[in-house]
């Protein structure tokens, strides 16, 4: 490209005008607009599905079908856009230059869309990992590696040609935010594939289940906490027109944060067959976290010191200060429920269910539409088009996050306090597990309202927001900003600056600068010196868990008489997970009490060694399914799955009649054993070739069996028979060591 005037003059003044891509933060925040909608929207009918069971419509909208698409709508789709909206406006402004690469800018929008796309069409056919905030199976998650990688580079490529000397705290967090989730998803998704579609994980039991909430908390903490607390430390300075309060604060919030939280996964499992030691030690560093979240909190809201009296014009302040106070609650329940003697109540209960959208709804979603509120008027270069509007979306979604989550707090505890009842003669006080669902329909009712309520602020946002589109001049022009020419670089008219190169003695003369001006000041001014620290930060914590659990045997003692599923057991196990049934039932019986009595024998660790991947679950809208094998006859289940009704009244389970009806497909099933026999399951040479003939054996054992028992006869080439064979399986490994002690090594 020809040097122009403009650009001797500028390199003459030692001046340089930056001209900021602001195409590509508008994209990504219509992105968050449509998917938000679209996710919350299934989310509403997902509650309705709880509340009124007649609204599971269909194989393909089943509420096992939706809900890991709700939870990857609103996440990655709705929260992920808005986060990627964020850092790419506020990194060129505090970095005072543009994203490096426009290309990569456009291939990260287009590729998550891409990506968000996929999992709308795969989740609801039923391909899924099962694993929560993991659902997606190995081809989408290696479109998700590639997109961000792209992301990365341009992001780190931005900083290492920035006009500032110093990094803004926003940018720790995104720095934090990219490194962090790139070792939590490759490590979580590590995979045997065995056709397109399926996959099974390289962890099995116990191992699963830790990696898997060392993953899930920490998608928590690292893709809805800490990229937030980014736009918090931009944003909302901005729309107060305050500084920040404290960087001092602001230092010891981010690496005492990113230190602690990835430590706190293990606490989603006390009481579980995960050894004690790990449990614990996740519920110290949870407590331990709501410190640095407070922390946090306390510097986000006394940036408003002095200017509280804005909030009562400004509805972006309301959205900021509600949000920030939401994060502030949910991280103080977060660390209260990771208690042990709380989590015994707690766990597999609509509590969480609360727990977890007081901070999605309440700290992202109002953080989110924040941002928006500021940012649309200025990226389409015009006025906000109505503020009424806008305060009436604040108010009625306050209304709705506070009827959802009081609805499922109460829940909640109702659920556990039920559970655990015992009445005067030592007996469980409710032993059917359907006498508890019907104590909670008015709550699921409530929490329909309010998440609709929430819905309805969402659709006056859109109106809103778009009007104010409407509003915008024809031609948008990108901002820019003059800057001057910073002393160490050398400007280019056809390249970003680059260094130039230093003698020894103004290295030295730098370095005595910058430790003169504080070692954090000075770690500001090194990225790549920061980046390895937060990488060092975040990894020990993880390192300190998973390595003691994988490399010492004495935590998963073996039991002699757990054997690898038949190929009709895991061809169903397959079925069960692509239903997505482990969203309602658990299998996992904790050693307390009431379980044992109302489940049996609590689980053991050694129960789970060729179950990849775990289904542990961590919801019981219906009862725990470990010891389920042999407790009914198999025309039970078959009843049960045609319409659950038949056998459970009031039940909110949605039927499945299409597992009477569709084939049996057994193609694959060679190179599931294949798979799983790479990575340990003791399956044979003669097993694996004969694997469809033993199943197809089975099959037709099972339903001769169904079929003398009064049952509907051809059922040895449909489906149910395969899911039948999986569910009387579970707990007879079990139970065959209890008949011998001596085989249980425990």
């Amino acid at each position: 490209m020809a040097t122009t005037t403009a650009d001797n003059q500028e390199r003459a003044t030692g001046v340089e005008r930056v001209v900021f891509d602001d195409g590509v933060v508008r994209w990504f925040v219509i992105a968050t607009l449509v998917w938000g909608f679209i996710g919350m929207a299934v989310g509403a009918l997902l509650a309705l599905q709880l509340a009124w069971w007649p609204s599971n419509m269909g194989e393909y909208l089943t509420f096992g079908r939706l809900r890991p698409l709700h939870t990857n709508a609103v996440i990655f789709a709705f929260a992920g856009n808005a986060i990627f909206a964020a850092i790419y406006y506020s990194t060129q402004r505090l970095l005072q230059t543009r994203m490096f690469s426009d290309l990569m800018s456009r291939l990260h929008f287009f590729g998550w869309q891409a990506i968000i796309a996929s999992a709308a069409i795969t989740l609801p056919m039923g391909f899924t990992q099962t694993k929560e905030y993991a659902e997606l199976e190995w081809p989408i998650d290696i479109a998700i590696t590639v997109v961000w990688v792209i992301f990365a580079v341009n992001f780190f490529m931005t900083l290492r040609y920035r006009r500032t000397k110093h990094m803004y705290v926003a940018i720790w967090f995104y720095i934090a935010t990219i490194v962090t989730v790139a070792i939590l998803h490759i490590f979580n998704n590590l995979v045997v594939p065995v056709a397109a579609l399926k996959s099974y994980p390289v962890y099995a039991g116990v191992h699963d289940a830790l990696v898997q909430w060392w993953y899930g908390h920490n998608a928590v903490a690292f893709f809805l906490t800490t990229p937030f607390l980014g736009l918090m430390y931009y944003f909302m300075p901005k729309a107060a027109e305050r500084p920040v309060f404290s960087y001092k604060l602001s230092i010891v919030h981010f690496w005492s944060l990113v230190f602690i939280y990835i430590w706190a996964g293990p606490h989603h499992l006390h009481y579980t067959a995960l050894p004690e030691w790990a449990s614990t030690l996740g519920m110290v560093f949870s407590i331990m976290l709501w410190m640095p979240s407070w922390g946090g909190m306390i510097n986000g809201l006394l940036t408003l010191r002095g200017a509280w009296d804005k909030l009562r014009t400004s509805p972006i302040l309301k959205f900021f200060v509600v949000g920030i106070t939401f994060y502030g609650m949910a991280t103080f329940e977060g660390p209260m429920l990771s208690i042990k003697a709380v989590n015994s109540l707690s766990h597999y209960t609509d509590w969480t269910i609360g727990h977890v959208h007081a901070g999605a709804l309440g700290w992202n979603g109002f953080m989110a539409f924040g941002m928006i509120y500021w940012l649309i008027p200025r990226l389409w270069q015009t006025e906000l088009y109505s503020n009424k509007l806008a305060n009436a979306h604040f108010w009625i979604g306050t209304i709705g996050i506070i009827l959802y989550v009081v609805a499922m707090w109460s829940a909640g505890i109702t659920q556990g306090l039920m559970w655990r009842a015992f009445d005067e003669t030592g007996r469980l006080m409710y032993p059917d597990f359907i006498e508890t669902v019907i104590q909670l329909m008015p709550m699921y009712w409530v929490r329909l309202i309010g998440g609709s309520l929430y819905i309805v602020g969402v659709v006056l946002a859109v109106i809103n927001l778009v009007m104010t589109m409407a509003r915008a001049p024809k031609n948008l022009e990108d901002p820019s900003i003059e800057v001057p020419t910073p002393t160490w670089r050398i400007s280019s008219p056809d390249a970003p600056s680059r260094p130039m190169p230093r003698r020894y003695d103004d290295l030295l003369a730098e370095l005595d600068v910058r430790v003169r001006e504080g070692w954090h000041r000075m770690l500001e001014g090194w990225p790549l010196v920061f980046t390895v620290l937060t990488t060092v930060a975040v990894a020990i914590g993880g390192l300190a868990e998973l390595i003691p659990l994988m490399l010492v045997d004495s935590n998963v003692p073996t039991i002699e008489t757990v054997k690898p599923y038949t190929p009709l057991e895991l061809e169903g196990r397959d079925i069960y997970i692509r239903e997505g049934c482990v969203s309602c039932h658990s299998q996992m019986v904790r050693p307390m009490r009431d379980e044992i009595e109302r489940y049996g024998d609590y689980s053991k660790p050694g129960e789970g060694i060729y179950d990849r991947p775990f289904l542990w679950g961590s919801k019981r809208t219906g009862p725990d399914l470990a010891r389920v094998g042999g407790k009914y006859p198999h025309l039970w289940h078959v009843r049960h799955m045609k319409d659950p009704r038949l056998t459970s009244p009031k039940s909110v389970m949605p039927p499945y009649p299409w597992l009477l009806e569709k084939e049996l497909d057994l193609d694959g099933l060679d190179k599931k054993l294949e798979g799983l026999a790479m990575l340990g399951t003791p399956y044979s040479i003669k097993t694996i070739n004969g694997a469809q003939n033993v199943a197809r054996d089975q099959a037709k054992e099972i339903a001769k069996e169904i079929e003398e028992q009064g049952g509907p006869a051809g059922l040895e080439d449909k489906e149910i028979t395969a899911l039948v064979a999986y569910l009387q399986r579970l707990g007879h490994d079990l139970k065959e060591a209890k008949k011998n002690p001596r085989r249980l090594n425990q």
